[in-house]
């Protein structure tokens, strides 16, 4: 392996340090930066522009959540919140001793392939040169702001702001866009507001939490034998069983399969709908002034907007075709590759029906396999660079999605499992196990984790 093999990961979030765990197994150095004081990434809301808020919690269960071999604590709730998962996140992060690799409050200006080789300007003016670059800034950065005819003379703002539902209290509410952040605020707005209403621009399957006594996650795991189309028609008969006919409270019936796009998993909405709090509406037509004009042709009185419209994939420090194929504005290989340039990846820019942790260790996993080999001059090197340029080993599940932004970044976890080990298999590559992941102080036989408290 040549001794001068390095490589860069800009960011300290779970997709950040995912990787970094894996190129420490592999024997790969490696610096990372982080703009922030610390790590945690989105889930730390002293991070600047970090889009979490009061409520916010998992929307995957702690079993499914975890990354391999650190579980969470067994006291954490089925749906972790906000400050548990930053906790985890910090306590991974000891761990495995990541902090020593780490680069805080360190922006990068810029990052430029010359010569072979990655150029890495750092944000006072720094340049390193590296032999790969690992983009782990995630998706949620870069509000995306929808643009509507006519002028609104309310207070309008993207969900990223959004913290505390305190801001609604006494005011009529919109929320434009149902993600599970948009259901959720929503759902916060509903206990406080004079009226809520949620715009959505197509019908979709709410999932409750637990079903059948069950985390929504874990049952779903439990249909897995079936073929894709077959769970899909389970999980509508589930869905109507436990919802009934949600039309009845204003919501359309969906005009897709549960799984054809990412679940909305939330208990509360529906509740608040039927108490009615929360009152669903179609699309925005038009801005009137203190009014919205909706495209069914009703109009609310609005006191305030929250755009919960996602986010824009990019990363502002190198060229946006790495993450760009065939014009789409993110298309990785295995949703962590760049196709355009192997070197070059993203850890963090995929949605995933699941847990994403345990996937950010399988695909980074690969990702730490390919630069073994090109740090030995290995001819598999060659070979997976090939098959990243493919359009083999596709993740997304064979599902039809729901046209949407989003699902150019999305996963089905049965899928992403089956090609991992087929793509393992064909590379000689040796897969993952979780006895041999677990942190240098962890035996099996500790039933839980010591948690270092967020601040």
């Amino acid at each position: 392996m040549r001794q001068d093999f390095r490589i860069c990961i800009i960011g300290a979030g779970a997709g950040g340090l995912s990787m970094a765990r894996a190129l420490r197994r592999h024997g790969i150095a490696y610096d990372q930066f982080e703009r922030h004081s610390d790590v945690g990434g989105v889930w730390d809301q002293k991070n600047p522009g970090s889009p979490m808020y009061d409520s916010a919690h998992m929307i995957s269960t702690k079993t499914m959540s975890a990354f391999k071999g650190f579980p969470m604590p067994a006291e954490y709730p089925d749906y972790p919140g906000h400050r548990q998962i930053l906790a985890y996140l910090r306590s991974f992060a000891n761990a495995y001793d990541l902090r020593r690799d780490i680069t805080f409050s360190t922006p990068i200006k810029s990052a430029v392939k010359e010569d072979g080789r990655w150029t890495v300007t750092l944000g006072d003016g720094e340049v390193r040169h590296y032999d790969g670059v690992v983009a782990a800034t995630g998706l949620a950065w870069h509000p995306r702001m929808p643009s509507y005819p006519g002028d609104f003379s309310g207070e309008a703002i993207h969900s990223s702001k959004y913290k505390s539902p305190d801001i609604f209290r006494g005011k009529r509410v919109l929320v434009v866009g149902a993600g599970n952040s948009g259901v959720d605020i929503a759902a916060d707005a509903a206990r406080s507001a004079a009226k809520t209403f949620l715009s959505m621009r197509r019908a979709y399957h709410f999932i409750p939490k637990h079903i059948f006594g069950m985390p929504a996650d874990i049952f779903a795991l439990t249909g897995s034998v079936f073929p894709m189309k077959i769970q899909q028609y389970v999980f509508a008969v589930v869905l109507k069983l436990l919802n009934g006919d949600v039309t009845r409270h204003g919501l359309r019936k969906p005009d897709h399969l549960p799984l054809a796009s990412h679940p909305i998993v939330n208990t509360a909405a529906l509740l608040h709908m039927a108490h009615g709090d929360l009152t669903p509406k179609v699309d925005v037509k038009r801005l009137e002034a203190n009014e919205v004009v909706f495209e069914d042709g009703s109009r609310e009185e609005i006191d305030m907007i929250v755009y919960a419209t996602g986010y824009v994939h990019k990363v502002p420090f190198a060229d946006p075709d790495l993450l760009n194929n065939s014009g789409e504005e993110s298309n990785l290989f295995m949703r962590t590759i760049s196709r355009k340039d192997p070197t070059f990846s993203a850890a963090g820019f995929v949605e995933i029906n699941g847990g994403v942790y345990q996937f950010y260790d399988e695909f980074n996993d690969i990702v730490a396999n390919y630069y073994r080999d090109l740090a030995g001059n290995s001819p598999r090197a060659a070979k997976f660079e090939e098959i990243v340029r493919s359009g083999a080993y596709d993740v997304s599940g064979n599902v039809s999605y729901v046209e949407s932004p989003r699902h150019h970044v999305y996963a089905n976890v049965l899928q992403s499992a089956r090609q991992v080990k087929k793509l393992k298999r064909a590379m000689g590559w040796k897969r993952l196990v979780e006895s041999e992941m677990r942190a240098p102080a962890e035996t099996s036989a500790k039933p839980a984790i010591k948690l270092q408290a967020a601040e």
